[in-house]
């Protein structure tokens, strides 16, 4: 897809060459503009695709309750936008339906039948497994621990399997806090501290250096002064491990050196 303007993020802008949202129309070119239509995730969890074929690389998910904004329809599969973390792309028609009526429930525990962070109305799981939307965690890495041994899986960001970004991505959200679904875009949270200063909660984030594709670097959570609490694909999994260690690593794989972010 080509970028609609050089301005614009194509990965998060609901832009193409011949078609565009119309709550864009004045701010990019296109040959066309047309409204979205909401829709609302039906499945636990849902694949969005870079690409229209289901061999593309999978940038994102949509977990049930989510709304995802239909552009465009193409046999069985619809390109738009994940309204809650902005990411564009395709996926399957039939993980959609419409978005009748408002979920007041979020789902909190890890073991529940549908995801963490999944959207749900009152009716739908066990209290136990639920909390009222506006009710939120506080810590973000007690709501990554409870993730520790979920696999590691690029483009995933569900209580079932995640890649770094969708790991921080997560646990900020179950805490009611903004959740970019990019390592670019979550080095530009809070605030900088610097890195004999960083503690629990605070994020790390290793940029690429090109900046350029749909990996933008390798997020981490601090656990504590030492150490970080991660999803990487060099343990296959969501992992502790010594902060020394896991910046050797992303050094060596040719990532810049770390930022620390402060949320709070």
């Amino acid at each position: 897809m080509t970028d609609p303007s050089p301005t614009f993020d194509p990965t998060t802008t609901l832009a193409r060459p011949d078609l565009a949202a119309q709550a864009l129309e004045g701010v990019v070119r296109a040959d066309a503009f047309r409204p979205v239509e909401p829709m609302r995730g039906v499945q636990p969890v849902a694949d969005i695709h870079a690409d229209a074929s289901t061999e593309s690389e999978r940038i994102d998910q949509l977990l049930r309750g989510e709304i995802f904004d239909v552009l465009d329809r193409r046999v069985g599969r619809v390109w738009g936008q994940a309204r809650r973390d902005g990411i564009v792309g395709w996926m399957d028609a039939a993980a959609l339906g419409p978005p009748q009526g408002l979920p007041g429930r979020w789902v909190a525990s890890v073991r529940a039948a549908l995801p963490l962070n999944a959207l749900v109305d009152d009716a739908a799981l066990s209290l136990d497994d639920t909390t009222p939307i506006g009710d939120f965690e506080a810590d973000p890495v007690a709501v990554a621990e409870r993730l520790l041994g979920v696999p590691h899986s690029l483009g995933a960001r569900s209580s079932e399997a995640t890649d770094c970004s969708g790991l921080v991505q997560q646990a900020l959200f179950a805490c009611g806090l903004a959740g970019p679904r990019r390592s670019h875009e979550q080095a530009g949270l809070g605030r900088a501290v610097p890195r004999d200063a960083a503690r629990r909660g605070d994020l790390v984030v290793w940029l690429t250096a090109s900046g350029d594709g749909s990996r933008t670097g390798h997020s981490a959570l601090m656990l504590d002064e030492t150490r970080v609490i991660h999803a990487t694909g060099h343990h296959g999994a969501v992992v502790i491990e010594a902060l020394a260690e896991a910046d050797a690593r992303a050094l060596a794989e040719g990532l810049d050196a770390a930022v620390f972010r402060r949320l709070g």
